[in-house]
């Protein structure tokens, strides 16, 4: 008998919170901008009951990226609806509307943590393919006598962002015995890595082999990275994104690679994105960029069914919603 193959499973950095008597009313359940029967399932194993938008709705499974306008009206024009489900953990494409809700009440849930896994492996194949030089080792056609490369083990590797990608990458680093260290907006310890605020991240960069961006995108981390925090990076360290491109000034770091003054970059999001053709990211030295691909549908579509399930159980049966959105934090 074949074994069952490891899947993934959602990394939280928040418990989940039961509201109590502050639960949004129940009731029916609309899937949008378009209907999906494979989400739908998922509703209905929850006891819900799938219906198109109308008097009735009091609960949206919204399973689109972008659209934020059009769930500004949805919103507007059924005000008794209090409960949506974002597809993803970033919610800054609705940013401007979480802001601009007039309804308090209204409840907010992602998929924070849903996807750490996928995207932390990718982070990984990022760091392990820059330190081992593969962008040159690819464009290489004869045999080379540079010793050249760099192991991972032992490495100082800084994280920016304590969400479930982050946590899942301590757990990824910790057989490869990495100094980590954690910066996050508030100041809480995360279990068995140095913690820091935001307030001692320049302080670290002059020591670190490795950065890697996890955070969310907001108004505090646009252009986290830019030419001041690059030219505190020692020559041979690396910079990986796997948040959203905003947290870089992409102009600076092209700079920064071109001259040689960091080692590399490993870019999954980018800023402008797309990446245009011939934007010279692309053939920036020693960098890897990946088309915005750290989870792809397959991996995403089963466990957005189980956060969706979830918190469908919640809504109409009590208990705890996973993945509250902070309106205020932006994430």
């Amino acid at each position: 008998m074949t074994e069952a193959r490891p899947r993934h499973r959602a990394v939280l950095a928040d418990a989940p919170v039961d509201l109590g008597d502050r639960r949004p009313e129940p009731g029916s359940i609309a899937i949008l901008p378009e209907y999906d029967e494979f989400f739908a399932s998922s509703v209905a194993a929850a006891g819900g009951v799938v219906a198109p938008l109308g008097p009735d709705t009091r609960g949206i499974v919204w399973l689109s990226s972008t659209g934020a306008e059009e769930l500004e009206s949805v919103l507007a024009s059924h005000p008794l609806i209090g409960w949506v489900q974002l597809p993803w953990a970033g919610v800054d494409a609705f940013a401007a509307t979480l802001r601009g809700s007039d309804r308090p009440g209204l409840l907010w849930t992602s998929a924070k943590g849903s996807y750490a896994q996928p995207v932390a492996e990718h982070a990984l194949m990022l760091m392990l393919a820059l330190l081992r030089v593969i962008p040159l080792r690819l464009e290489t056609r004869s045999w080379s006598h540079r010793e050249e490369g760099r192991s991972l083990y032992g490495a100082n590797v800084v994280i920016v962002g304590a969400g479930g990608i982050a946590l899942e990458l301590v757990r990824l680093l910790e057989p490869f015995g990495a100094d980590v260290t954690i910066v996050r907006r508030r100041p809480q310890p995360v279990e068995g890595v140095r913690t820091v605020t935001g307030d001692d991240f320049a302080a670290l960069l002059p020591h670190a082999d490795v950065v890697i961006l996890a955070a969310a995108a907001t108004e505090q981390t646009a252009q986290l990275i830019g030419a001041r925090e690059l030219d505190l990076l020692p020559a041979h360290a690396l910079l990986v994104n796997i948040a959203r491109g905003s947290l870089v000034d992409t102009d600076a770091l092209v700079a920064a690679l071109t001259t040689g003054s960091i080692g590399g970059a490993g870019i999954d999001v980018t800023d402008p994105e797309p990446l245009p053709d011939g934007h010279p990211l692309w053939t920036a030295p020693n960098t890897i960029v990946t088309p915005h691909a750290a989870d792809t549908p397959s991996m995403t579509a089963p466990l957005l069914a189980e956060r969706i399930e979830s918190n469908v159980r919640a809504f109409l049966h009590g208990g705890a919603f996973t993945g509250i959105v902070d309106v205020g934090a932006g994430y």
